[in-house]
């Protein structure tokens, strides 16, 4: 029995980590279509709808987690956990090293879709390549007009930061990720609040791993 390929679709090309691949295979084309087309809302309910789940490990409904965020206006954040410490694991080390703009991809959608105007990619300082590709990725991005201020002509901003971790693994948590982004030890922290509510440098945040965004 063959199933389809999803995630590791592109992986047979030699250039698949380029935009020009990327962009080949259609990429940012739902982008496109959604930020000329539909509401966050509207995003919202589709993943809902789909059924996705977060693939760190809890597998809690996407969809759910980005209606916890506040509605009202102000700074949100979305946090990418591309830790990934556990023993053994390379699935996202391989997704930045092979298609980094897949990921990048969901990450904007998903920033879209809950209203985050900042993305920081928290990436384990040991993936060298991977994170030389991904910086490289949001380069091409700002360079093609994914990324920055008004995105392809739309009302939405955003901006994508590339934080490394010193491998602690103990930072694949959500919460020991945000210490640590915010320059303290990684630990995690109490709940409630819950980072959904104040995250981030106190914003709401969003923490996706990088299977689900992908």
């Amino acid at each position: 029995m063959s199933a389809d390929k999803v995630l590791t679709a592109r992986f047979h090309r030699p250039d698949s980590h380029t935009l020009a691949a990327y962009e080949a295979e259609g990429g940012y084309a739902v982008l496109r279509e959604v930020l000329a087309s539909r509401s966050p809302e509207e995003v919202t309910a589709e993943v809902e709808r789909s059924a996705l789940r977060g693939r760190g490990g809890a597998g809690f409904p996407t969809g759910r987690k980005w209606a916890f965020v506040p509605k009202a206006p102000g700074p949100k954040v979305l946090c990418i956990n591309a830790d990934e410490g556990e023993p053994g694991t390379f699935k996202d080390r391989i997704l930045l090293e092979r298609d980094p703009h897949l990921v990048l991809e969901g990450a904007i959608l998903a920033a879209y879709a809950v209203g985050a105007g900042s993305v920081y990619a928290y990436v384990r300082r040991e993936f060298v390549l991977a994170g030389r590709r991904f910086e490289e990725a949001v380069a091409a991005a700002y360079a093609r007009g994914y990324l920055g201020e008004r995105i392809l002509g739309s009302g939405f901003s955003v901006d994508v930061r590339v934080h490394y971790g010193a491998g602690a693994y103990i930072c694949g948590e959500e919460t020991a990720l945000l210490e640590s982004i915010e320059g303290r030890k990684g630990w995690p922290r109490v709940r409630p609040p819950f980072p959904a509510v104040r995250g981030l440098f106190g914003r709401p945040t969003v923490v996706h791993n990088v299977e689900t965004l992908a």
